[in-house]
């Protein structure tokens, strides 16, 4: 599959909202609907314009992926939910780290297990925690940094994934 990673261009927003919500209703089965809908407005109406976004394009030029920057912080990053596991998220994450380097920033919700050992596995660490959501909202975060030292292992366990694959 060959890939781009695009800055965000307006004709893109109604790709990108519906992945966000495709891939919020797959991993944050946590939220009740009204929850979902009260995001979405967000997401609709302001949160996209707010930070600077990346996305992966197929080579359909389709949106697979996006990742929203505030500085090295990360503070959104969602994959279509047909695309999960296919290194798309760690490779939005990788163009972040070439833009801002390794100091990256995320916070990630609590009970969104599966987003929090996917951050794990990539070398961030928990370092510290929020009773309410960035609304307000009683949804615990997680304050994660990257670690460069769990990064570097992280780049090791890829590189001899790909050498066993590859023998």
């Amino acid at each position: 599959m060959s890939s781009e990673i695009v800055p965000y261009h307006e004709n893109y927003h109604d790709q990108l909202v519906d992945i966000w919500y495709r891939a919020v209703r797959h991993t944050h089965t946590f939220l009740t609907e009204e929850d979902i809908e009260f995001y979405r407005n967000i997401v609709q109406h302001s949160a996209l314009k707010e930070v600077e976004i990346w996305l992966e394009i197929n080579e359909s030029k389709e949106p697979t992926g996006f990742i929203g920057l505030e500085g090295s912080k990360i503070e959104m990053l969602f994959v279509d939910p047909t695309y999960h596991g296919k290194g798309i998220g760690s490779r939005l994450i990788k163009h972040a780290e070439a833009k801002y380097g390794r100091n990256l920033k995320v916070d990630v919700n609590e009970q969104n297990e599966g987003a929090h050992a996917f951050y794990k596995r990539y070398g961030f660490v928990h370092v510290g925690r929020s009773e309410l959501d960035g609304s307000g909202r009683p949804f615990p975060l997680l304050h994660l940094e990257l670690n460069s030292k769990s990064r570097h292992h992280f780049i090791l366990k890829a590189k001899r994934r790909k050498s066993d694959s590859s023998s």
